[in-house]
């Protein structure tokens, strides 16, 4: 009988003779510390449970809030529960009361149907008076539109209709070309004498949901409301003001800015047995806008930093120098928890060496970003069969994260971990970002990848620069 193909192939491969004992076979290697994070992160999956926990116990967490507080709260009794060194920096944070908003396209002489629009107020936004605002509507696309057709806007609401650019690969670098008209808007369109304004909502996905998120006026100078329409709306309503240019939008909204409110960062850590002043950062934001419990933005970057700081305690592993968590407070209105760690007096006689940051969503990491020299972004290429470990691909040029950013002050190297961000944007900052939209898996990985960097720099330091 003629042997099968597999055992014909052993038999011209295998050499003859006697067969190999254990004693003549090479020992296997030692598994590396990523090795072993990665494997005890994907047989537990912790990350996905901590994040379940966190959007249970603080659904709601928009800075100042009730909810922030039990977001803080949560977050000391978890880091206690790890065994983490524990406790709360205060900081002063912004504050903002959505209240309720509604829009509509009102019934026009020629027969145009009033239709509802789906709308959300933008963070920092005034309110209207009690009755409303009915006005005519005129659409724009950019800001030097807006500014030619100057005074032909007042007494108008501006409507901001510039979508994010569909084709571009990077979705973040679309949301920056066109995250201006949110942000700024309301300014720009005052100016002119415009009495609200409607904005595009920022997502490249035509969809029922609107999308909140910060938008500020400059110092002075009338301050307009400003609410966001879903994009399924945004279409509808310049569809409609083509066939009747004339027609007129009620918009109401009862939001209001609040005093500054007390709050929290949350801080853990394992302190380095060398060099416990030397410190590497792991952070996320706690707060969230309510729309959503806020589950990619930043729920699951928490769930991240507080699975990576675990995953180091359970394999008993002991940092030269200190691996520090931290859980910013008021990201979303501007950054003021991560302002205030840099510039906080507990910082005398710190220096903090790296600080890694998660907020880009919680889907698959595909590497980290690295804001700094080139030279410092190519020394830092020696940890790349680290981030291969992980199926991550590079370590590059990119932005570290708000909360992190002013620590570059002082020096430290800021990275951020880089996500397959092509759904991103349909989650951000509105009703879809819920527990069911992360994968247990993905966000354990990169939990498992922050750790395993984080480990190779409180055991090394910072790669030397040529």
């Amino acid at each position: 009988m003629r042997p099968c193909l597999p055992l014909l192939l052993v038999s011209l491969v295998l050499p003859s003779g006697p067969a190999l004992t254990a004693a003549d076979r090479s020992p296997s290697p030692a598994p590396t510390v990523a090795e072993r994070l990665l494997v005890r992160g994907l047989e537990e999956r912790r990350a996905y449970d901590i994040l379940g926990s966190l959007l249970k116990a603080a659904p709601s967490r928009m800075s100042g809030s009730p909810g922030a507080a039990a977001a803080v709260e949560w977050g000391r009794k978890t880091m206690e529960e790890l065994g983490l060194e524990t406790r709360l920096e205060a900081v002063t944070v912004k504050a903002w009361r959505r209240g309720t908003a509604e829009a509509r396209i009102l019934k026009s002489p020629k027969g145009g149907a009033a239709v509802p629009l789906a709308a959300a107020g933008l963070g920092n936004s005034v309110g209207t008076p009690a009755a409303g605002i009915t006005a005519r509507v005129v659409e724009v696309n950019s800001f030097d539109e807006l500014d030619a057709l100057g005074e032909k806007v007042k007494g108008k609401i501006v409507f901001f209709n510039r979508p994010m650019n569909r084709t571009y690969l990077n979705p973040f670098r679309a949301y920056g070309e066109a995250g201006d008209q949110r942000y700024a808007g309301a300014g720009r369109a005052a100016v002119h004498g415009a009495v609200a304004v409607l904005v595009r909502s920022l997502t490249d996905r035509l969809d029922p949901h609107p999308r909140t998120g910060m938008m500020a006026y400059p110092e002075t100078g009338e301050r307009i409301p400003a609410l966001a329409v879903s994009t399924l709306d945004a279409d509808l309503l310049s569809l409609r003001l083509k066939e009747e240019p004339d027609l007129k939008v009620f918009y109401r909204t009862d939001c209001s800015p609040l005093p500054d409110a007390p709050s929290h960062n949350v801080i853990g850590q394992i302190t380095g047995t060398e060099k416990p002043e030397e410190v590497i950062l792991l952070g996320a934001h706690l707060d969230a806008w309510d729309l959503s419990p806020g589950a990619h933005d930043d729920g699951g970057g928490c769930a991240q930093v507080l699975e990576a700081l675990r995953l180091i305690k359970a394999l008993d592993l002991k940092p030269k120098r200190t691996i520090r968590g931290v859980l910013f407070m008021c990201e979303e209105f501007g950054g003021q928890g991560g302002r205030q760690y840099a510039q906080a007096e507990a910082r005398r006689g710190e220096k903090h060496l790296a600080a890694i940051e998660s907020d880009a969503g919680v889907e698959m990491p595909l590497g980290f970003g690295i804001r700094a020299d080139e030279a410092v972004v190519q020394a830092f290429q020696k940890h790349l069969p680290l981030v291969e470990t992980f199926g991550m691909f590079f370590i590059r040029r990119g932005y570290g994260g708000v909360d992190i950013d002013p620590l570059r002050e002082s020096g430290t190297v800021t990275i951020g971990l880089a996500t397959d961000a092509q759904r991103y944007f349909v989650y951000q900052h509105g009703a879809l970002d819920t527990l069911d939209k992360v994968d247990e898996r993905q966000i354990e990985l990169g939990a498992a990848a922050m750790a395993a960097l984080a480990c190779a720099l409180a055991e090394e330091g910072l790669p030397a620069v040529p």
